[in-house]
């Protein structure tokens, strides 16, 4: 199944709204999401996974990064043919 990372960067104190935010975008979309707050370099670790890849990249490139207070985005595809390895 396509599955993606996104770290995410966020304005200082704006964790919980955007993952708030997070959460109301997917509920309308057919995407399994997982999404944490976390302390590092990154704000916001997002696992998100669904049938189709290019309906995820589509999810994270016109909504996930367009949330305001989100300041940049890493990205990391899962390499679909090692997971059962």
């Amino acid at each position: 199944m396509p599955t993606a990372y996104v770290l995410l960067n966020s304005d200082l104190g704006s964790d919980e709204s955007i993952i708030d935010e997070v959460k109301k975008i997917l509920l309308d979309e057919d995407v399994k999401y997982e999404v944490q707050g976390v302390y590092g370099v990154y704000d916001i670790v997002l696992k998100l996974s669904s049938d189709d890849a290019e309906k995820l990249r589509a999810v994270i490139t016109n909504k996930i990064r367009k949330i305001a207070k989100v300041q940049s985005t890493l990205t990391m595809m899962v390499i679909e043919e090692q997971e059962n390895l």
